[in-house]
């Protein structure tokens, strides 16, 4: 007999996604699949087409006896989000059965091997691939989307660390906050950082990481904690900040205070409409930049601290 799951698929305004597949997870989800949104690259996106963007995504969950009670805790859930992200329905749709296979081999289609940069790669774990002399290879098996490296923010992210490690001399130490997968920890690891700590106030995150840094073999490069910011030791040349606009400007003080003197600090996870409110925040630090990129509806700023 085929092993069955519980679909869960709903529409999701673009600056919730994360959050709402965080939230999915905290409440027994296996997985969440979210749409791609191809773009017209002949044509500048419009940022009123982003502002009002939603995305479908498709939650997991096993089998429930009782399948009232999970609708319910969805329900708990989406009415204290909507509460913060604007259009976002409360209404829960009916769970549909699925075999488990359906979606998991879904999960084939939207993660493939990825090379970003001359020798960073990242791959899924059921696919072939041949490494060059030099590559610097992150192997995963997903269990959130934006933990792959195809989220536009994480590929920002990866992006802007690749560039810094072809860069003399590269860094020694980096610092990854609200590390979810770990993705961005083992690549840092992968590409040669002696140190690495990779902190998430998520029990559940930091295990994930934990066992992803296990399957790459850097777990003894990797310290993985849920402390807070203010009670990691020392400073780091690089800051990675894969997390919302609104905690990007929250953590700033915390975030700066973490670099080191010439460090590079690299933000994501903000929204086009929400660039200039973290561009003004970091303005008042001792920061050069920043260096900004975009993918999709997402932008990345890539701050260096002054002498």
């Amino acid at each position: 007999m085929k092993e069955l799951c519980m679909e869960l698929s709903l529409d999701i305004p673009a600056e919730g996604v994360d959050l709402f597949c965080h939230i999915m997870t905290e409440i027994g989800s296996l997985g969440v699949i979210v749409e791609d949104r191809p773009l017209d690259t002949f044509h500048p996106p419009d940022p009123d087409v982003f502002k009002a963007a939603s995305y479908q995504v498709k939650a997991y969950f096993p089998p429930a006896d009782d399948p009232e009670q999970l609708r319910e805790a969805i329900r708990d859930q989406l009415i204290w989000l909507a509460a913060i992200i604007p259009d976002l329905s409360s209404t829960v749709p009916d769970l549909r059965t699925v075999r488990h296979e359906d979606w998991a081999e879904n999960w084939k289609q939207h993660f493939t091997t990825l090379r970003i940069g001359p020798r960073l790669v990242v791959r899924p774990s059921w696919e072939n691939f041949q490494a060059d002399k030099g590559d610097a290879v992150v192997t995963l098996d997903p269990g959130m989307a934006f933990g792959t490296g195809t989220h536009g923010t994480t590929r920002l992210c990866l992006e802007a660390l690749a560039r810094r490690f072809e860069q003399p001399p590269p860094p020694g130490s980096v610092l990854d906050v609200g590390t979810g997968s770990g993705i961005l920890a083992i690549a840092a690891a992968a590409l040669g950082a002696r140190r690495v700590v990779a902190c998430d106030i998520d029990q559940e995150a930091c295990r994930t990481a934990a066992d992803n840094s296990r399957a790459n073999g850097v777990e003894e490069q990797i310290e993985i904690t849920d402390l807070p910011l203010d009670q990691i030791a020392g400073t780091f040349q690089v800051v990675l900040a894969n997390i919302l606009a609104e905690e990007n400007i929250r953590l700033a003080p915390r975030l700066v205070e973490k670099l080191a003197e010439d460090g590079l600090l690299i933000l994501s996870g903000i929204l086009l409409e929400k660039e200039a409110l973290v561009k003004n925040t970091f303005r008042h630090y001792n920061l050069s930049g920043p260096e900004i990129s975009h993918q999709d509806e997402w932008s990345c700023l890539a701050y260096r601290k002054k002498a």
